[in-house]
This record gives structure tokens, sequence and C-alpha cells, in this order.
């Protein structure tokens, strides 16, 4: 799991932000139910944002998160993975993840990422993005190669060459799409530079616009209000994504 079960986005909360959230079932293609978690500002959205989690799936950072997004103006739905093998109900903190995750296929995130898009397209929004953490990071871009239609799609220490479920980002790199921004961790323990140098060369061999930034020093889940250390890191990973989201809606 990328953070304790009582972290929290290191995002301020805005004060007299109007917005409103819910719990969802969320039905993918292939009939399966999941949970997910909508904030919605009470103006309309100038875009929509999938937040997809580590591997832990949905739990209060997400939705927090969520509720962050929102109180910007943007429409925001976290969801969960383990529709397929755990159901949609809500989860206690002990929830044993990993067998879950190690029955996981890319083919049934992103039909469960493309839910969440739909449902966003059906509430108005134009521009969706897809913002992931870890195994969501890895994820968030693998959606941007997987036909959803995306605005763009943002990694936080998402692995590049890693193959779980499926091939790795820099493998299907040319089905990518949209333009990707990568935040990742300068110090973390599995994914190396010559990683993020790998998804690099892959995105300049098909010309898809793209941003790598590396937080020098930076462990893996840095972006955590209990990561005092490392808050300008985050500082500066919420703004460079917010005005990535900015610059392409």
């Amino acid at each position: 799991m990328c953070f304790d079960v009582d972290s929290a986005p290191p995002i301020p909360v805005l004060a007299g932000a109007a917005v409103s959230h819910d719990d969802l079932v969320l039905t993918a293609a292939d009939g399966t139910e999941l949970a997910a978690f909508l904030a919605t500002p009470d103006e309309p959205a100038r875009a929509g944002i999938v937040i997809l989690p580590d591997v832990r799936g949905l739990y209060r950072f997400y939705e927090e998160l969520a509720l962050r997004f929102a109180e910007r103006g943007y429409d925001a739905l976290a969801i969960d993975y383990f529709g397929r093998t755990a159901g949609a109900a809500k989860r206690d903190d002990d929830f044993e993840y990993m067998p879950h995750v190690e029955q996981t296929t890319d083919d049934a995130v992103q039909a469960d990422t493309r839910a969440a898009v739909e449902h966003l397209r059906g509430l108005g929004v134009e521009s969706v993005f897809t913002v992931g953490f870890c195994f969501g990071g890895r994820a968030s871009w693998l959606a941007a190669a997987s036909g959803h239609g995306l605005a763009g799609a943002i990694g936080f220490y998402g692995h590049p060459t890693r193959e779980r479920g499926g091939p790795s980002v820099v493998q299907r790199a040319p089905q990518i799409e949209a333009p990707i921004l990568a935040l990742q961790a300068g110090d973390d323990a599995s994914i190396t530079a010559e990683d993020n140098a790998a998804l690099e060369r892959a995105l300049d061999g098909v010309g898809i616009e793209h941003e790598i930034v590396t937080y020098e020093g930076a462990p893996h889940s840095f972006f955590d209000r209990k990561q005092e250390a490392f808050a300008d890191a985050s500082d500066d990973a919420w703004r460079r994504a917010l005005a990535f989201v900015d610059r392409h809606s």
C-alpha cells in the first residue's frame, strides 16, 4: 500500500467551496459492479478527473483527493479495482488487498476506468483526465493507450516498465493518445532513473507530449500530509497537476 490508512492528501481545504459528494456503484461493460466516490462542484465543472488509487483500492485518501479536486472546480470520481473479486461494498481498514491485486488484469482495470470516464461524460464533462498513484499511476498512463479519449493522463510514482497484468507502459507507448505527466520520486526503491529514462525515450519515440518530473530525494508515496519533509515536492506536484489539467482542458 502506498499510504497509511490515516494518511491524507497534502492539499489545503478551500474554505467556503460549495461541493457535493456521493458513494456510487458503477457498472463496467462486462457487468462488474465497482465502488466509486464522486465529488462535484456546485457550478458546472471545467473538466473531469478519474482517480486511480494505489494497490489498496478505494479508501479515504482518494475520497479526500476527489473533494480537493471538486473544491477547485472539477468533477472527480475515484474508483475501486476489486469489484470482480471483493464486491462493491465498503471495506474496513483491515482489508487484505494483495490477493485481489494479484487477480487484477490491465483489461479489467481499464474496463472499470472506462465506466468512470463514461459516467463523467454523462454529467456533461467534455475533457476527462486520469490521475493515478503507484499501481494507479501505471494504470493512468495505460488509460491513455486504451481508447478512452482522454485529454491527458497523470501518474504519481507509476512504474513505466513493469508488466503486471499486461504489457508495460513503455511497451504500450505506440497506442498512447494523450499528453502524459509523470511525477516521480527520486529515492524510489522500485522505480529507477533508468525506468524513467525508458519512459522518456518511448514517449519521445512516438511523439507524445509529455513531462517527466523527478523529485530528488523524495521517497515513493511522498505525496502525503504526513511526509512533512517533502512538502515542497508535494506542493510542486499539485501545482503541476492542476496546470496540466488546465492546459489540456
